[in-house]
């Protein structure tokens, strides 16, 4: 069914539009009126190219109790996305021709939203073999490598480029693992731990040396550098300094945006993750988000078991898809973001990165995937309302004026709250 929206305002264009979308394509914008099957009447509220999450984590295969590739995409829609990239540390890892094979089916059967998936590093063979079925990057926990287990994966990487149609993007998780672990051994040594120490056995420093190290191994092995979830100031000067002479892009997550780690006193462990909230004079903030800038929620749902653990057991992850969007739309509600960069942060700058050709942009051909937002709706969060199978958010509770209300995936909405 061919289907118009009408009363369409447009971040980039004046006046209301109708766009029509037929066989799951964009296929006209105009002024004027369109016709087809079946019209919908947006009521002025701004459409945008589908939001693009590159950074989330459905536990699916092997961790289904924390969240699973329905759920998970449920609440994708829900939050506004139309895409999402999911990462490979599910059981087995995804690093594997088979495991591969078999995660891909699982989402196809599963997901309600578009997705793809990146994988993990492997021998020289092994990753051949997953190029058959076209990983859409390669993701590195850099935390868990040696220096020199580091050197050869991404030498391998760029042998891998030469040998097959790899374009070359890595992800990195940059804390260098013998930082963490020495200040990890230090802090255990004291007679009690808070939830805040966690903070501070993985330091800023950590992520910095990791950054450095990640841009020096990209750039000697002619790689694409994306840097995960970048929480520091210094790392996100040296991100945007190298990203002048080579292909460099970054994510900033919600969480490392309005927080600092003082939010420990009020959330413990339930604001554990990797990296961890910093202090405020080292954190990343609302003011640095700008045209370049990409949001990766790095959604990781744990069961509450999982994370009342205690400092050092308990899981690191926070689910953010169905709470981020309302948090920035908040943000340009008080006039600390402009409106025109929502659709570069949440959709055109992710879809350049990672490729995604027919995506990113409200244009004639393009795939009709489409975020709704409306800007002067309020509320505050109830998980008890969200999707997600997660039980806790730091953002429960919080205020926001600004939601997402309808959320079209290939033509289809999947999403309605208008």
């Amino acid at each position: 069914m061919d289907l118009v929206l009408k009363n369409c305002k447009l971040v980039d264009r004046t006046g209301e539009h109708y766009i029509k979308i037929d066989d799951g394509k964009i296929t006209d914008i105009s002024k004027a009126p369109l016709k087809a099957s079946k019209t919908i009447d947006m009521k002025n509220n701004y459409v945008l190219p589908g939001f693009i999450d590159p950074h989330i984590h459905f536990r699916d295969p092997g961790l289904t109790q924390k969240e699973d590739f329905k759920t998970g995409s449920m609440a994708a829609a829900n939050g506004g996305f139309t895409t999402v990239i999911d990462m490979p540390n599910t059981l087995p890892k995804t690093n594997t021709y088979k495991a591969l094979k078999e995660k891909i089916q699982i989402a196809e059967r599963k997901s309600v939203v578009n997705f793809e998936l990146q994988a993990g590093p492997n021998t020289l063979d092994e990753m051949e073999r997953m190029m058959e079925l076209n990983p859409i990057a390669f993701k590195v926990f850099m935390d868990l490598e040696s220096d020199e287990s580091l050197e050869k994966i991404f030498h391998d990487l760029s042998l891998l480029k030469q040998r097959t149609d790899y374009n070359g993007l890595v992800a990195t998780h940059c804390e260098k693992k013998s930082i963490v672990e020495r200040e990890t051994g230090r802090l255990k040594e004291k007679a009690e731990n808070e939830a805040i120490d966690y903070t501070y056995a993985r330091p800023v420093e950590s992520e910095d040396e990791s950054v450095r190290q990640a841009i020096d191994l990209a750039r000697a092995n002619q790689l694409r550098l994306h840097i995960c979830h970048l929480s520091s100031r210094k790392s996100l000067s040296m991100a945007k300094s190298a990203s002048k002479s080579m292909p460099v892009s970054w994510e900033f997550t919600p969480h490392h945006l309005l927080m600092d780690n003082s939010s420990y006193n009020i959330y413990e462990t339930f604001i554990k993750t990797n990296p961890p909230l910093r202090q405020k004079q080292d954190s990343v903030r609302i003011s640095d988000l700008d045209e370049e800038s990409i949001i990766g929620t790095d959604h990781a749902p744990h069961t509450l078991e999982d994370k009342t653990k205690g400092t050092w057991v308990s899981s690191p992850g926070i689910p953010n898809l169905e709470t981020v969007v309302p948090l920035l739309l908040t943000e340009v509600n008080k006039g600390n973001i402009d409106l025109k960069i929502i659709p570069k942060i949440f959709s055109q700058n992710a879809a350049k990165v990672y490729e995604l050709k027919n995506k990113g942009e409200i244009a004639v051909g393009k795939d009709a995937d489409l975020t709704v937002i409306d800007l002067k709706q309020e509320g505050k969060f109830n998980i008890d309302e969200f999707k997600t199978k997660a039980e806790y958010s730091p953002f429960d509770g919080w205020e926001y004026q600004g939601l997402p209300v309808m959320t079209i995936v290939n033509g289809k909405i999947v999403m309605d709250k208008l």
